[in-house]
């Protein structure tokens, strides 16, 4: 494969785990990826050499610290190639970097009457945010439609999004794998006078990400998914939109004065950052991206796409049509996430017997309840796997569906 797995795997220290006698296959980085040691080390380094507030104390470790977090966010600007450093917005996570965009820009410059289009296939964290400024401000929801392959219905595009003011998609769908022609939506859209605003959680650990490229004014993703900590989320905006936006939250951090009768906020992009931040999960962040930039994106992409082919032959070669996956089924169309169904089992006992055989897989509605609701069913089991995965850990996936199909007499 054109990663050298068995070397990046040591790399990771909870990979190293044997469970029940058997080495550990972990196949939900969909959910939340493992952490390479440089993260680790990066974290307890802050924590053990230099803890000090940020932005705070002209002492030495202060700025140490400063400059350590601000590096970070450099190399975040750098890895997605957004313009300018000022662009690059901290938050606890993607599902707070949507909200940011619904409750700022959308409560400047939405009203009742004005729509916002959506896809069938979005995460909760890109519907409920919308559905909120709906209840409160009358504006209408329209929906991209998802066909039976798991790719979206773009037939109807430009009437869809014929007077709206966003769209707000997916990259990838964390349920289906689906990759999403975003930069063609992107021109569209901007054809049709509205903003774009791309849910990247399941792109930017995955694939290369130049934000001009994707043609969007918005991206969101988490530290947590792409080899960093948890905690820290990421929201990039074009200059202009997030100068213009309302601060989110007040307090300490993003005032540049305060009377009693008012505030100034700070320049960007600490307009946005009010309190202390997550420094130490900043930190990983910056390590996370220095990892995953020495590997090169591309190879982990082109890795992902052959261990998705890899993983469509041995699974439909093993069990045929006992076994149903969603989404595209060509590897090249989609993510190394394999939503599935196996013979009439409830997601949860497959994932209840392949956690006896040291397999890790996820299993519910995924945080896409609407999407479940298109598929027809209640919940899937879900395989993601990620560059310190390979064709073993497909095979123990495999063996272990095959010892479930055995307990359950399938």
């Amino acid at each position: 494969m054109t990663l050298d797995v068995s070397a990046i795997k040591k790399d990771f220290p909870l990979l190293e785990r044997d469970f029940n006698g058997k080495p550990l296959v972990y196949l939900d980085s969909a959910a939340t990826s493992q952490k390479p040691r440089a993260v680790i080390d990066a974290m307890s380094d802050y924590y053990e050499n230099y803890n000090a507030n940020t932005h705070r104390g002209v002492f030495g470790i202060a700025e140490q610290a400063t400059n350590a977090m601000e590096g970070a966010r450099e190399k975040v600007r750098s890895f997605i190639n957004a313009p300018s450093i000022n662009e690059i917005i901290f938050t606890r996570n993607a599902t707070e970097s949507i909200n940011l965009v619904a409750h700022s820009w959308g409560r400047a410059n939405l009203r009742a009457g004005d729509v916002v289009v959506l896809t069938e296939l979005e995460h909760h964290s890109n519907i409920v945010p919308w559905q909120q400024i709906r209840e409160e401000r009358g504006i209408e929801l329209r929906y991209i439609p998802v066909t039976d392959s798991g790719h979206l219905d773009l037939d109807d595009l430009a009437a869809t999004v014929d007077g709206a003011k966003l769209v707000s998609i997916s990259a990838m769908s964390n349920v289906l794998g689906t990759v999403t022609p975003v930069r063609h939506i992107a021109d569209i859209a901007h054809a049709a006078g509205a903003l774009v605003c791309v849910d990247a959680c399941q792109f930017v650990p995955h694939l290369p990400c130049d934000v001009i490229a994707l043609g969007a004014d918005f991206v969101a993703f988490s530290a947590h998914k792409m080899c960093g900590p948890t905690g820290v989320g990421v929201l990039w905006g074009h200059e202009a939109l997030l100068d213009a936006m309302p601060a989110f939250l007040g307090g300490g951090g993003m005032i540049r004065d305060v009377t009693l009768q008012g505030f100034k906020p700070a320049e960007l992009p600490w307009k946005f950052e009010a309190g202390t931040p997550a420094i130490a999960e900043i930190i990983g962040l910056g390590a996370a991206v220095d990892y995953l930039s020495a590997i090169g994106m591309p190879a982990v992409r082109q890795h992902e796409v052959e261990l998705a082919a890899y993983t469509l032959r041995t699974l439909k070669g093993r069990f045929g049509d006992g076994i149903k996956i969603y989404g595209p089924s060509e590897a090249s169309e989609r993510g190394a996430v394999f939503s599935f169904g196996f013979g009439d089992l409830h997601p949860h006992d497959i994932s209840q017997v392949l956690d006896e055989h040291g397999v890790c897989v996820r299993a519910g509605h995924h945080c896409a309840k609407p999407l479940m609701r298109k598929l027809g069913i209640g919940a899937t089991a879900r395989a993601s796997l990620y560059l310190y995965n390979d064709e073993s850990d497909v095979d123990a996936l495999a063996d272990a569906l095959a010892a479930a199909a055995d307990f359950f007499g399938l």
